[in-house]
């Protein structure tokens, strides 16, 4: 058997999962021995027949056992991402500073490695050290490795835009309330669609298009339900920012570096929690000096808030870049879109949003856009290929139907007539 291996583009900390999978060969079984045609003709199909329901069974426990896993991600997404949407909320509530807040959880990147080289040794056959693994990972970034050039070229750039990112998110939860901003933050799915046409040539597909027209009308009724008070309009624009953002970092990824295995994934979100820890932490120091973001004493910081919005925050990221090992990519986006209605439930009870028609009607939008953009690039094809199967099954079944009332006296009379031997 051909060896095989997963490659994951590491994410932004608010991207949506577009995972590219290696092809997976077939299995080559043994021939069975040649034999007398007559003696093992029987034995022959009874013995395919319980080969094909064996694998019949495997084939669905492996799915049904892919499923299962795939609804404890989509869980996992879904409650990592709206708890620390809210627990940002709450923060803010004692602590009012959003970019200080994106330092101390973007520094939690650096753990990605660690966590990953723990896992290495706990499953691999093979071990290897630190170092080996290091160096192994690093071919990811060429022949040289890392070198200071391609960290400050390949590195630096994704370390602006994640912290970009996550910066206009947080402070996006400060202007307007959650529900508003997590969906919102899908329409990046759709700029990554549009992005990936014009720079990356992807297909051209009508249904996504259609994707991006609803999450671009989506984003206007959004706006209009709270009567473009200029509260509201910075912060959708702020959300807004963030997806392109987090689009913007994918479709680079994607041009500059292309795919990365889990080891090299780990490594380069590592990465850039270096950079972060390096070269962004003179920011929070400025902003605390100037009194844009200040706090009278380190012990009126609410460490648990910031430590518990980091976790949840460092586990959405684990579970979105590595549970291709153990389901489907489309389930784990699932789990992005399902965190809405939480958000949804939370803010009702705590908050005094008003949920009127054009707010529901710009949230099924923007969700209904991105559960096409779900959709698999040949969805067409399969489309027809089940129609077509369909159709053919209804002709059989009506051909069965209209055979049954004259085969049973044609039979009967053939069955009736005497031999004669002759």
């Amino acid at each position: 058997m051909k060896k095989h291996s997963a490659r994951v583009a590491p994410l932004s900390a608010c991207n949506s999962p577009v995972l590219t999978l290696t092809k997976v060969e077939g299995e080559e079984r043994p021939r069975d021995s040649p034999g007398p045609a007559e003696a093992q003709a029987p034995a022959a199909g009874a013995e395919a027949g319980g080969r094909g329901s064996r694998r019949c069974w495997r084939c669905s426990r492996a799915q049904l056992k892919k499923i299962f896993w795939g609804v404890a991600v989509v869980l996992c997404v879904c409650s990592s991402w709206a708890g620390s949407t809210q627990l940002a909320k709450l923060t803010f509530r004692k602590f009012d500073a959003p970019f200080t807040l994106t330092w101390f959880a973007t520094n939690w990147n650096f753990l990605f490695f660690p966590l990953y080289y723990a896992g290495h040794v706990c499953k691999s056959a093979e071990k290897q050290s630190v170092k080996q693994r290091y160096r192994e990972c690093c071919r990811f970034f060429g022949d040289n490795g890392l070198t200071l050039k391609v960290f400050f070229t390949k590195a630096a750039p994704f370390g602006v835009l994640w912290t970009l990112t996550n910066y206009l998110y947080l402070h996006a939860i400060k202007k307007i309330n959650t529900t508003d901003v997590s969906v919102l933050f899908c329409c990046n799915k759709a700029f990554v669609f549009l992005l990936s046409w014009i720079v990356l040539r992807d297909r051209f597909m009508g249904v996504r298009i259609v994707a991006a027209i609803l999450a671009i009308a989506g984003i206007v009724m959004m706006t209009y339900a709270d009567g473009f008070h200029s509260h509201s309009v910075i912060g959708i624009a702020l959300v807004v920012g963030s997806a392109s953002m987090s689009a913007l970092y994918k479709v680079l990824f994607k041009l500059l570096l292309g795919s990365a295995k889990f080891g090299e994934a780990a490594l380069f979100l590592s990465i850039l929690g270096v950079f972060n820890i390096l070269f962004i932490t003179c920011i929070p120091v400025i902003l605390y000096f100037t009194k844009v973001e200040y706090w009278s004493s380190f012990d009126d910081i609410p460490w648990g808030n910031l430590c518990g919005f980091s976790v949840l925050l460092l586990t959405f990221n684990i579970v979105l870049n590595f549970g291709i090992a153990v389901t489907y990519p489309t389930l784990m986006s699932l789990g992005i879109v399902l965190s809405v209605p939480v958000n949804a439930v939370v803010d009702h009870y705590t908050s005094k949003i008003v949920f009127n028609g054009v707010r529901v009607i710009a949230i099924i939008i923007i969700g209904l856009g991105f559960l096409l953009l779900l959709l698999p690039e040949e969805w067409d094809v399969w489309l027809i290929k089940l129609l077509t199967r369909l159709k053919v099954r209804k002709k059989e079944e009506t051909a069965e139907g209209s055979a049954d009332p004259g085969s049973g006296p044609q039979s009967k009379s053939r069955r009736a007539r005497p031999s004669f031997a002759r």
